[in-house]
């Protein structure tokens, strides 16, 4: 699948990008570096170029595989990338993905991470004609929360494995 740019309205969602006129790798390794972000993003770490070049590289083959669409959620005007929103754990077959969001430290609290997520969720409803949409995050983590419930997803509940962090996992879900 090719990687498509979608108008959230305030914000637009595009591939991540690492070129001569949009350079998104310094901004997500401050993003990477915060300390919140890393409680709760453990499986990635940024620290250098060519961790952020090897970062962007996989989500545009993650693209092309079928296997996860990723945005960078940025500002209209300048292009500058404000965060990140996915859907991952794609089976187009059983029509389900998994959501994430993240959003840099300097733009939390802004109400992007609700309005990327529901624009990813109406391409995934829509345009993959996906039926259900799971969303997890830890248990001490509160924006989370308030994104799904503002997302309109439905509290399943605590899963029985627990996040590699140790905390409980909360799981929730939307269906089209």
């Amino acid at each position: 699948m090719e990687a498509v740019e979608i108008n959230a309205g305030t914000y637009y969602l595009r591939q991540l990008r690492a070129d001569r006129h949009l350079d998104d790798r310094p901004l997500l390794m401050e993003a990477f570096a915060d300390p919140t972000h890393r409680k709760y993003v453990l499986n990635y770490r940024l620290r250098t170029l060519d961790e952020a070049t090897e970062y962007v590289a996989l989500r545009a083959a993650q693209w092309a595989g079928d296997e996860r669409c990723s945005w960078a959620i940025a500002e209209p005007t300048s292009g500058r990338l404000l965060g990140e929103v996915g859907l991952r754990e794609l089976n187009l077959d059983v029509a389900y993905a998994e959501a994430t969001v993240w959003v840099h430290p300097t733009e939390r609290g802004k109400g992007i991470a609700t309005t990327a997520l529901n624009a990813a969720l109406r391409f995934g409803f829509g345009g993959l004609e996906l039926t259900e949409v799971s969303y997890r995050y830890e248990e001490s983590n509160e924006a989370s929360a308030i994104v799904a419930e503002r997302c309109g997803f439905t509290l399943v509940g605590p899963e029985a494995d627990r996040a590699p962090t140790g905390e409980r996992l909360i799981r929730w879900h939307r269906t089209s």
